[in-house]
């Protein structure tokens, strides 16, 4: 083993594939392991190769981004991290992919930096989320497609954990919580695994849905104050 962070390439633009490969082959800690063309490429190279993350554009020929998504986050196990790629930062299909389970997106004109800091990011549990887009992505397109709702009972939570995931849902990271609850960092990421794992989600992304779509935030309703 090489120790190397393994990483699938799936985009039906050949060009776009090549440049984002040879952007993240030359960072030393990233291996690119395979390259797809469309969705049923993407779900046969995650079979193959088992790679840590997956690069996958929302729209592609034959099966497009959000099933083949949905695909692997059932079969794989353990499943990778799958960051979204898309031309549109309001996009319902960017939606329903974090909701199936995607850890994040970029947008295709992403600088090099960032999309090499967005594959290390959500290797080490991280949700790739920037909080002024993901909310209105989130506010807009929340409990309007029951398909792809994401259902969950917070009943199960705390009144702590409950005040955590309405902050967090708010766009607040981990540093701010800390401040505004006066607790330290380590005990809001303790609030923040507990709350995944009670309500049995994958990431901060899942858990972003989850409180727009329970209703314990409500569009519009900017950071806490």
């Amino acid at each position: 083993m090489s120790g190397k962070l393994r990483v699938v390439i799936a985009d039906d633009q050949a060009l776009l594939r090549t440049g984002f490969a040879m952007i993240l082959g030359a960072d030393g800690g990233i291996e690119v392991v395979a390259e797809a063309a469309n969705g049923a490429e993407a779900i046969a190279a995650v079979r193959r190769t088992r790679p840590d993350v997956v690069l996958m554009d929302i729209r592609m020929p034959e099966i497009d981004g959000l099933e083949a998504t949905r695909r692997i986050m059932a079969e794989a196990v353990p499943a990778p991290r799958i960051i979204i790629l898309t031309t549109f930062d309001l996009d319902r299909y960017v939606y329903a992919a974090l909701a199936a389970g995607a850890s994040g997106f970029l947008l295709k004109d992403v600088s090099p930096e960032r999309l090499v800091a967005a594959v290390h990011l959500v290797q080490d549990g991280d949700a790739l989320l920037a909080p002024t887009i993901t909310r209105r992505l989130v506010e807009r397109f929340a409990r309007q497609d029951d398909h792809n709702a994401l259902h969950r009972d917070l009943s199960t939570l705390t009144p702590r954990e409950l005040e955590v995931l309405q902050h967090l849902a708010r766009g607040l990271t981990n540093a701010e919580l800390a401040a505004r609850l006066h607790l330290s960092e380590t005990t809001v990421k303790t609030h923040v695994a507990r709350i995944l794992s009670k309500l049995g989600l994958r990431d901060r992304a899942q858990a972003i849905i989850v409180a727009y779509e329970t209703g314990l935030v409500t569009p519009g309703g900017g950071k806490p104050t």
